[in-house]
């Protein structure tokens, strides 16, 4: 079967949600569980990539892990635990990547709970972006690169191997910086996270 995608053999794009933070700058409020319009942050953000057509969806859960599990709905969701959240977002995306090995996927979405300006219709944009398993394509605000990012499945073992701290993929993105497609999205989105008391504003 061709890596390439066609009519026939559409690319099977998953999508991942990094939703383990603590919020330690809210005051130890996990960020999945924030309210945004009446539910958790990480119930928008999970229907977001779903309705961006990612038919799986996998969640990477730390910080108030059982609470998240009790209050959000994420019917048809992998719920991934990753006990050393603690460490930061590296470890969640190891954590993710991992749990997608086997899952059948020529690529996966990723994405941040954190950034509620960001919906669907970027993370379609960004998925559209596909080529083959070796992929590699990141939404651009203003030409500046940022979430989601889109990676193929060949290049998983590699971004996982590079993923420390709360740097996340961003060590492997600057190495192979040439190959990213860029896939504006200032037109669709707003790239704010929620890290500060301040920000809270933004969420209605």
């Amino acid at each position: 079967m061709s890596e390439t995608t066609t009519e026939k053999t559409p690319a099977r794009i998953a999508g991942l949600l990094l939703a383990a933070g603590g919020g330690r700058r809210l005051g130890g409020r996990p960020k999945a569980l924030l309210e945004h319009r009446g539910r958790p942050l990480v119930e928008h953000a999970a229907g977001a990539l779903r309705a961006a057509g990612c038919e799986r969806v996998h969640v990477v859960l730390g910080a108030a892990a059982r609470a998240v599990r009790e209050r959000a709905a994420l019917p048809g969701c992998v719920l991934v635990d990753n006990p050393d959240w603690e460490r930061g977002m590296g470890s969640s995306l190891r954590a993710g990547l991992g749990s997608l090995a086997g899952a059948d996927a020529d690529a996966v979405l990723v994405s941040l709970v954190d950034q509620p300006g960001i919906g669907a219709a970027a993370m379609g944009r960004v998925a559209a972006a596909y080529r083959s398993r070796m992929s590699l394509a990141a939404a651009a605000y203003d030409g500046r690169r940022g979430h989601p990012v889109l990676l193929g499945a060949d290049r998983w073992a590699a971004v996982a191997a590079s993923a420390s701290g709360d740097r996340g993929a961003r060590a492997y993105l600057r190495e192979h910086e040439p190959a990213i497609t860029l896939v504006e999205c200032g037109d669709l989105a707003e790239p704010y996270d929620i890290d500060t008391p301040e920000d809270l504003r933004r969420l209605a």
